[in-house]
């Protein structure tokens, strides 16, 4: 396993025979080939009040993102000891590919046990697509960690364009890059991931074709910064701090926060290696309510400038403070003299069902992945959501918590979701989302 991004990583469409193969694997998914074998019942992770956890040991990993700050806040404020979990290692990782790897090993092997993830990872790797010799590694998602947050910042040369959450202004200055023989880039952070997704529906609603007008390419967050400023790439989508460090820098600007795309959009989740959450059903769950009452804690006002001194700290994000204290208190300067206070599309991390893992956004994140090529058309999205989104702990974590029920969601679904351009999704039938979008690599 290596950390650097794989050929078809990098570009767009799978390959047939990881296709083949995934269609095997789903076939096969009877309860053997991918979940098979956990003795894993999703009633089994009730909380029995002043019951001991079965360990009290986990190992979570995270990328340097302030949308990780729930597993930070966790650890520095003593949450998890406060729920019986005394042993928790919350470990950095360089890359999003790292965070696959050591999820593919487990921490028997060195690797870690769960963590900060992008959401559709957890179902990229158990569907065995993203992992090495497509070896399918069941992952549970047991919380959402946010909504929006992200960014997709443009670099200096289009400072006059001015470009916002309307791409279309983009497209000729692109062409016109490529006709000086120039080549043009758009990064991300993970094939298939949110930040994949998010620049790749700006461009296409743009009327950019992410898979033949510019080149997509992987690099991880932390690295984002350093690669505009050596041209490496003309646009790229990232969590903060990296957005506000690119303008405070000087190398380019803000073009719109992803919640302006889609308000309220689901992004990182909080999830564990299934075997892990088989094995200790009462840890899994105690961790969730660690992780609920960090997002608590996180979305109040007045912890806004403690969370960002939090962040900053070397362990954690290790950026400058002044890079991460406004958004995270919601204040927006673009980098083009617009600026917004309070903004109505900055991170929520509790409030707006936040933290609650709707089984229609997942749904939503397999449906972009079948637009991009990275998933089959005849995918079983239901079947795989069904093993992986592990809303049941987080149900039963927020009765223990004693969570008022205006906090708790009456349903699975969020319901029908509409887009910057017009798009609508609707969980009911994905399939009309999909036959209404123009620019798509679906094969």
């Amino acid at each position: 396993m290596t950390d650097k991004p794989t050929p078809d990583e990098i570009t767009s469409p799978l390959l047939a025979s990881r296709r083949r193969f995934l269609k095997q694997s789903i076939a096969a998914a009877g309860g053997i080939a991918l979940f098979g074998g956990l003795g894993l019942n999703h009633q089994s992770s009730a909380w029995a009040a002043g019951g001991d956890v079965e360990t009290t040991k986990a190992k979570l990993g995270f990328i340097a993102l302030t949308d990780a700050a729930p597993l930070f806040v966790a650890a520095e404020k003593g949450f998890f000891a406060k729920y019986g979990m005394t042993e928790v290692e919350v470990l950095k990782q360089s890359s999003w590919g790292t965070t696959r790897d050591n999820l593919v090993l487990g921490s028997a092997k060195n690797g870690i046990d769960g963590g900060h993830i992008l959401t559709p990872m957890p179902y990229l790797i158990s569907a065995g697509i993203v992992t090495p010799n497509n070896q399918p590694v069941p992952i549970s998602i047991l919380a959402r960690l946010n909504l929006a947050g992200q960014c997709i910042s443009v670099g200096e040369e289009y400072r006059d364009l001015q470009i916002g959450v309307d791409s279309t202004p983009f497209k000729a200055a692109l062409e016109a890059k490529k006709a000086s023989g120039k080549k043009v880039s758009a990064a991300m952070t993970f094939p298939g991931g949110t930040h994949d997704l998010w620049i790749r529906y700006w461009l296409a609603a743009g009327g950019i074709d992410p898979n033949s007008d510019i080149s997509t390419i992987v690099v991880p967050p932390a690295q984002m910064v350093a690669n505009m400023k050596v041209g490496s790439m003309d646009t790229f989508c990232v969590c903060e701090p990296w957005n506000a460090q690119l303008i405070n820098q000087k190398i380019g600007y803000t073009a719109n926060t992803t919640g302006e795309l889609w308000h309220n959009h689901p992004e990182k989740s909080f999830a564990l290696r299934s075997d892990y959450v088989a094995a200790n059903p009462k840890a899994a769950q105690a961790l969730t309510m660690a992780i609920m009452e960090a997002q608590m804690f996180c979305e109040k006002p007045e912890n806004k400038e403690e969370v960002a001194k939090i962040c900053s700290q070397r362990r954690w994000i290790g950026a400058p403070y002044a890079d991460i204290v406004d958004r995270m208190k919601g204040n927006f300067a673009y980098g083009t003299g617009k600026v917004v206070e309070n903004h109505p599309e900055q991170m929520r991390y509790w409030d707006d069902f936040a933290s609650y893992p709707f089984q229609s956004h997942d749904l939503w994140f397999l449906t972009e992945n079948q637009r991009w090529g990275y998933l089959p058309r005849d995918f079983d999205s239901q079947a795989l959501i069904a093993q992986v989104n592990r809303e049941d702990i987080w149900r039963a974590a927020a009765a223990a918590l004693n969570l008022p029920t205006e906090q708790i969601p009456a349903s699975t679904s969020r319901g029908i979701e509409t887009f910057f351009d017009g798009k609508v999704f609707d969980p009911e039938n994905p399939q009309a989302y999909l036959d209404s979008l123009a620019i798509k690599a679906m094969a």
